[in-house]
């Protein structure tokens, strides 16, 4: 289907993850993997759909709750407790999961994008072990190509309830405010952490816009009442920076606590990039199979590639700087010239900032 036709289609009800194969896909090869997905994975519920048009078979998996929950005990997800046993957040555990709140309702336990990390996990997990024991239906499975698949979301978290949410709920003329549950529910922790910082730090932007606003409109055109006028607001921003970014702390640990990463690394939550290359071995700490780079690789691409290019960048625009504060220098010099143009330099100079970085 074309990249709109998807954007416009409802997605099922109890659909996790989405694959879709190529309209030239024989029957033989999509029945052998059908067939190998019940068979070898009995924890994901597998739907075929044909699409009568462009001839598209697609696979609706689904992973069952209790896969999912012993998935979260397996990587110890962390999850909110019940007010009478302690309140608080804690990693999963199956022998215990009637401490845990919404543990009865599978649509409110486990996020949308939860369910389709589960789901592409079962997958995976023995992915390389049917193809390489596929035989001649593996070689067909590659001669037709690889299946595209895409995480599928539930109805209660769908993108349009999140436009919704943020499009429709203030009127036309205030900004939206994101709205960072329903942005992670969907999304996951990562995006939603960044829109909510994002919202923070627009909102926190207002103080010293006014503030600003107000200096330049009762400043005087003599030099000494722009330089004090100056230095109140070197000042005023030092403290407001100091304020925001202790106001954001707080309002960080917040979030990460009621999403129940407060105490996981960065590096949990964030994925391995599929263009990561290395080789497999046993991981020491956890025992289980994992790509490995080794760090001198690593550290001979920074010193031979990331340094010299970060050096080179930043030298470019050190120059740009100094070309900005001779023209500022140059306009200064010129008394004929009108107010406004004097402003010319410092709008080039922010217009370099935004564009180098």
């Amino acid at each position: 289907m074309s990249h709109k036709a998807w954007m416009k289609t409802v997605p099922t009800e109890n659909c996790d993850v989405l694959m879709t194969f190529p309209d030239t896909t024989d029957d033989h090869t999509l029945l052998w993997l059908l067939n190998h997905i019940r068979l070898g994975i009995p924890e994901l519920i597998v739907q075929v759909r044909h699409h009568k048009h462009t001839r598209v078979y697609a696979f609706f998996v689904t992973a069952t709750y209790e896969s999912l929950l012993r998935g979260a005990d397996e990587i110890g997800l962390r999850k909110p407790v019940k007010a009478e046993f302690g309140g608080g957040m804690r990693s999963f555990s199956c022998e215990e999961d009637y401490i845990y709140e919404n543990i009865e309702n599978e649509l409110y336990f486990f996020t949308s994008q939860v369910g389709c990390g589960g789901a592409r996990e079962v997958g995976q997990g023995c992915g390389d072990a049917e193809l390489q024991g596929g035989g001649d239906a593996g070689q067909g499975g590659e001669d037709a190509g690889m299946p595209s698949v895409r995480p599928s979301r539930s109805v209660r978290h769908s993108r349009g309830g999140v436009g919704r949410v943020w499009g429709g709920s203030q009127p036309s003329h205030l900004p939206p405010s994101p709205p960072a549950d329903e942005i992670c529910d969907y999304f996951g922790v990562k995006i939603a952490m960044y829109f909510a910082w994002l919202g923070f730090y627009t909102s926190a932007m207002v103080y010293p816009a006014v503030f600003g606003s107000i200096l330049y409109t009762f400043t005087e055109s003599d030099q000494t009442s722009q330089d004090i006028c100056c230095v109140v607001f070197a000042i005023f921003n030092v403290i407001w920076a100091t304020l925001f970014l202790e106001e954001w702390k707080r309002r960080g640990a917040e979030f990460a606590y009621k999403w129940g990463t407060l105490d996981t690394p960065a590096e949990s939550i964030e994925e391995p990039r599929p263009q990561f290359r290395g080789i497999k071995r046993i991981s020491p700490v956890t025992s289980a199979e994992e790509f490995y780079y080794p760090p001198w690789k690593r550290l001979l691409f920074q010193c031979l590639v990331s340094l010299p290019l970060c050096l080179a960048c930043l030298s470019i625009v050190f120059l740009l700087m100094l070309g900005c504060f001779q023209l500022q220098e140059l306009v200064l010099s010129i008394q004929e010239l009108p107010r406004i143009i004097r402003f010319l330099p410092k709008i080039v100079l922010a217009v370099i900032v935004s564009a180098c970085d």
